[in-house]
């Protein structure tokens, strides 16, 4: 008997070894088990992403999840699985840090600058209640909209609380959307609380009275006498943030918690093809992408933040949600992004995210002095540079002499302390990311992600050395690529699978508000969303962002783009015949190609005495270049072309450039142009090298 007990034993351990070596990361295949297209063969090479099938009658294998949780997706925090809102997110810091420094501003009541003073945990949980009793005893219903309608501050967190914890929707409205914009949004989400400062109020007040639904109008920063007294017959009560604060604490309320599938916040983004979307995301969404996120980004309730990029945007709302689980400090800018450097090394913060082109600033900055410095001290920074580079390629720490000795002065830039940076809004190119890492010596990680996914879709993971690329699926979603065979992309590709992202999972929004439409558009029947993003599958399961499906473009600086807009604005000009708008993510210019017109370009070079051969050099003088850019630029609005290349032959159906009803083909326009394009971004680089990079 205690042989068979111990055969047995060991076939199970047999069998638990070898099913073991087929998922974990293992430098030997086990010899039970061969590769396959299966979660196994993605785990055994680097253990990023493992691949399902969709359906398991299909016998398709194309669903990415992250190796960190392949079987079910993550969609509460797994040391906290009882925080199921953002209310819950806030008591669970508020009890855990209460005495922990919180909320920090140099900006003082007066407008002057000083040191960072701190509000706690538990005084910001206590502003909290107090601001939403205010809500309550002006009669705001739960469930109803309140707009906030300022830049990053303290105030802007505690509003936010305010409504998580009062089952109220916060809606951010941002200065870049423009009064018109504003407007729309306060009507469409039927904001009946706005919460504003002294400079965004004149513009409220302005259309007042095109804003049927507004009830309550809460100055911040603003002193009580100096605000305006309305009529009653406005309907409208206009009070400062103080005093609202107050009212709150005199007439305290029972907290109204929200359940997980309410909804938290309507986030609108920038229509670059009609009015603003507002993006419905509810308690859950938000929490299970901060979850899956928690996986591979851990911060410390030691760490510091600052909080400069935009609050309304994802992005950096995202990172506060996760500021609050791990209990870290937020100070804030003082509101000038010129002045960033002089709050940085006010802060000294350890955590520091930020958008490509704010990074390509600081590398431009450092490679520029180093070349002007010349002599010894640019000898003693490359022979630093390459030393350190080779140690990170070999997964080696680097001596601390270079450190020492070039690296710490760097560091300083960003305050001295900075051990983690997080990249995301447009891609950051493979040579600023290994900078970033050689420079300040932390972990550099870059993600992808958008609105209307809660934020994270995918991101690196620590320890992860290969650059260019997003990383592997946020453990809270799944991901497949679509074919797209207008575009020649397909799962069938060689040596990589590619085609639309698509994304399916707690993550995901509810719709698109009052746009059942627009939200069919995106969410297909069976819940995947589609990005419209163009990726592929690196090895080990690291997704690559390649290019976009529809005809809409994201230049450096995050700033959305619709060529076909700007093409046809540009056909009006004499010279133009046809015309093909270019602009990448890595760029922050767009170029053109354009198809002259031989007549109108002959006409012009005799009227101002230009010889020349043929019209083919007539369309490479740069005399002529300047002359047609000059005329396109007369027709622009912000966004214009800053480059632009002549070219006699025009955009046919023969030639492969138009559809059959005549649009550009821009894939193959791209590729038919790359060499202009190419050397187009070169003449504008060499032209001003921080121009196409610039904040």
């Amino acid at each position: 008997i205690p042989n068979r007990k111990m055969d047995s034993s060991s076939a199970a351990r047999r069998r638990i070894n070898a099913i073991h070596s087929h998922l974990v990361t293992s430098s030997r295949s086990s010899p039970l088990l061969r590769s396959n297209p299966t979660a196994g063969e993605f785990c055994l090479d680097n253990g990023y992403s493992v691949v399902l099938p969709e359906k398991l009658s299909t016998g398709n294998w194309n669903v990415y999840r992250s190796a960190r949780s392949p079987f079910k997706l993550v969609s509460r925090f797994p040391d906290h699985p009882d925080i199921a809102t953002l209310h819950d997110n806030f008591e669970h810091a508020v009890h855990e840090f209460r005495d922990y420094k919180y909320l920090g501003t140099r900006v003082r009541v007066d407008g002057t600058v000083g040191d960072y003073k701190w509000m706690t945990y538990g005084e910001a949980g206590t502003a909290r209640t107090a601001l939403g009793s205010g809500l309550v005893h002006h009669g705001i219903p739960m469930g109803s909209s309140v707009g906030i309608y300022f830049i990053n501050r303290p105030e802007w967190l505690i509003v936010d609380h305010a409504c998580s914890s009062y089952s109220y929707v916060s809606v951010p409205l941002y200065d870049t959307l423009g009064p018109d914009a504003v407007k729309f949004i306060v009507n469409h989400a039927s904001l009946q609380a706005i919460f504003c400062v002294a400079e965004t109020l004149n513009s409220l007040l302005s259309c007042l009275s095109e804003l049927p639904s507004v009830r309550l109008v809460v100055v911040v920063g603003g002193l009580n006498e100096s605000l305006p007294s309305l009529p009653p017959s406005a309907g409208v009560k206009v009070v400062s943030y103080s005093v609202l604060l107050n009212q709150g604490r005199s007439s305290p309320q029972q907290f109204s918690p929200p359940k997980p599938d309410d909804v938290a916040t309507i986030c609108y983004t920038s229509g670059t093809t009609g009015t603003p979307k507002g993006v419905v995301l509810t308690h859950a969404n938000l929490i299970a992408n901060v979850a899956g996120s928690s996986f591979s980004v851990k911060f410390f309730s030691s760490d510091v933040y600052i909080s400069y990029l935009p609050l309304a945007h994802i992005y950096e709302r995202a990172n506060q949600i996760l500021s609050v689980y791990f209990g870290v400090a937020v100070g804030f800018y003082q509101g000038d992004n010129m002045k960033l450097l002089d709050d940085l090394a006010a802060l000294r913060p350890t955590v520091f995210s930020s958008v490509p082109r704010l990074y390509n600033r600081i590398y431009d900055g450092i490679t520029n002095a180093v070349k002007t410095s010349g002599g010894l001290k640019e000898r003693l920074f490359n022979a630093a540079y390459n030393a350190k580079k080779q140690a990170l390629m070999n997964g080696k720490s680097a001596s601390p002499i270079w450190d020492r000795l070039v690296f710490n002065k760097i560091k300083d830039r960003l305050g001295g302390r900075v051990r983690f940076m997080t990249s995301g809004a447009s891609p950051l190119s493979p040579e600023v990311m290994d900078f970033l890492k050689i420079c300040f010596g932390g972990r550099v990680a870059e993600g992808y992600g958008m609105t209307e996914t809660s934020c994270v879709i995918s991101g690196m993971d620590e320890g992860d050395n290969l650059t260019g690329h997003v990383g592997s699926p946020n453990p809270a979603c799944e991901v497949k690529l679509v074919d797209v065979p207008e575009m020649n992309y397909t799962s069938a590709d060689e040596p990589h699978p590619r085609g639309e992202i698509c994304v399916r999972g707690p993550i995901i929004f509810r719709g698109y508000y009052k746009d059942e439409v627009q939200t069919r558009e995106v969410i297909d029947e069976d819940g995947w969303l589609h990005t419209g993003d163009i990726g592929l599958w690196l090895q080990g399961g690291r997704l690559k962002i390649i290019d976009r499906k529809k005809n809409i473009f994201k230049l450096a600086q995050g700033e959305y783009i619709a060529p076909e807009k700007i093409e046809n604005v540009y056909a009006k000009c004499k010279f133009v015949g046809q015309c093909f708008i270019y602009g990448d993510s890595f760029n922050s210019s767009l170029v053109a190609v354009v198809s002259v017109d031989p007549d109108v370009l002959k006409s012009w070079a005799a009227s101002e005495g230009i010889k020349h051969g043929d019209l083919r050099e007539l369309c490479n003088n740069p005399r002529v270049k300047a002359a047609v850019l000059s005329d396109m630029d007369t027709l622009r609005g912000f966004e214009f072309a800053k480059a632009v290349t002549l070219v006699l032959e025009p955009f046919t159906l023969e030639n492969g450039l138009l559809t059959p009803t005549f649009k550009i083909k821009r894939p193959q326009a791209k590729e038919y142009f790359a060499e202009a394009i190419t050397n187009m971004y070169k003449e504008l680089a060499a032209s001003d090298p921080t121009a196409n990079k610039a904040l």
